[in-house]
């Protein structure tokens, strides 16, 4: 016997009260998808943070160690790359050097001296001596040596050329050179920082010396890969006399001269870290033992160079005491930050799994009742169940609008 067709009229109002329950449903899903996607958010940039005072904290304990066992200063370690700059004859980095240290007086206020503020090698420090080799050997003898002037006029005033364009011998660096007794040989690299493309990103103002804010690879879990370090760019210290100079954009020594060598180099401790970060490396990366893989893909194998000229490796620690007790206090709270977090993720993942259950349950319903509306009806029509929807029924405990109120 075929099932009694129910009203349209009654089918209709059936349908609007399940379609506004499932509608219900879903801004409840799209609710806890949306804090699920705030509570990762939060947790991402702890672990950011966190990341950040690790490296503080193991820098300053390498320092610590280093300083104990060590007995260069800093400044030993600057002059002795500038006896090693000093050392690469007939280039125009060690004529330059030259009159910079041992004629400053006499040269000091030449316009030609003046623009260049100094060489690729002398401009900043790192913190680790295999570190030092590993950034030196990546960047090349040519780029070390480099002259950086301040504007282009200081690189015009470095050569001038006759109406031939061969260059005259007698002015300019060249006829420093001479007036010296020196003769410069070859080609050499000079940087003006007016003229590089500076970082377009943001800088960490709060941080002291102005590191960029970098992207950190993450590996699917949102954790970055094991021996990631930071990026080279920014393990990069600058004096302060360094840090004050600015070019008339605006722009520091970091975010112009050392981001247009390194860009995104990624640091790690192992050549193992780097295979197994692959995926994860875009502009090339260094590890600590030796590694070398180039922006391009190409991999640098075999025994490292012996490079003459390296970064001044820097003993000094950088925060005292009292600094590394509030970053290790800080590093606590936010682990503990971290925890409340990943509970709260975890009661917001169960309520979600809860709500999509329902959620494709009443969908399942509506789209059988769309399909069988007298059927559907009728196997809800049970004592445990709301009553046949019929002209002044309740269906699915909906309010009418003709209930009496008392």
């Amino acid at each position: 016997m075929a099932s009694p067709r129910l009203p349209s009229q009654i089918v209709e109002f059936n349908c609007k009260v399940m379609e506004e329950k499932l509608k219900n449903l879903g801004l409840k899903v799209n609710h806890h998808d949306e804090n699920l996607r705030f509570l990762k958010s939060e947790i991402n940039a702890i672990e950011e943070v966190c990341v950040d005072l690790a490296i503080k904290l193991g820098n300053y304990h390498t320092s610590a160690a280093a300083v104990a066992t060590n007995d260069t200063s800093t400044e030993e370690a600057e002059q002795r790359t500038i006896r090693s700059i000093l050392d690469q004859d007939n280039t125009a980095a060690a004529l330059v050097c030259q009159l910079k240290v041992r004629y400053h007086e006499r040269t000091s206020n030449m316009p030609l001296m003046k623009d260049i503020l100094g060489f690729v090698a002398t401009l900043g420090k790192v913190n680790d001596d295999n570190l030092s080799r590993v950034l030196a050997e990546y960047l090349g003898m040519d780029n070390m040596l480099a002259l950086v002037c301040k504007t282009y006029d200081g690189v015009k005033g470095l050569e001038k050329y006759d109406k031939d364009g061969i260059i005259d011998k007698s002015s300019g660096v060249h006829g420093l050179g001479r007036s010296l007794g020196k003769i410069l040989d070859g080609r050499f690299t000079v940087f003006c920082l007016e003229n590089l493309r500076s970082f377009s990103g943001d800088v960490n103002i709060d941080d002291p010396q102005r590191k960029l804010i970098l992207h950190r690879p993450r590996l699917p879990g949102g954790e970055s890969p094991p021996g990631f370090l930071d990026f080279a760019v920014n393990m990069i210290h600058l004096d302060r006399a360094h840090l004050s100079c600015l070019t008339a954009s605006g722009h520091g020594l970091r975010e112009t001269l050392f981001y247009s060598l390194f860009s995104h180099l990624q640091v790690y401790k192992t050549r193992a870290d780097i295979q197994c970060a692959l995926p994860l490396i875009n502009d090339g990366a260094v590890s600590l033992d030796g590694g070398i893989l180039k922006p391009n893909g190409s991999f640098c194998l075999g025994y490292s160079k012996n490079i003459e000229v390296k970064f001044p490796v820097s003993l000094e620690v950088s925060s005292s005491p009292e600094n590394i007790t509030e970053m290790e206090e800080q590093v606590k709270l936010k682990n503990w930050e971290k925890e409340r977090l990943l509970e709260d993720m975890k009661r917001e993942e169960d309520l979600l799994k809860q709500v999509r259950e329902l959620y494709s349950k009443k969908k399942q319903e509506l789209m059988d009742y769309l399909t069988h509306p007298s059927l559907t009806q009728m196997s809800r029509d049970s004592p445990t169940s709301c009553s046949p929807a019929t002209p002044g029924s309740n269906p699915f405990g909906a309010k009418s609008s003709h209930t009496r109120r008392y």
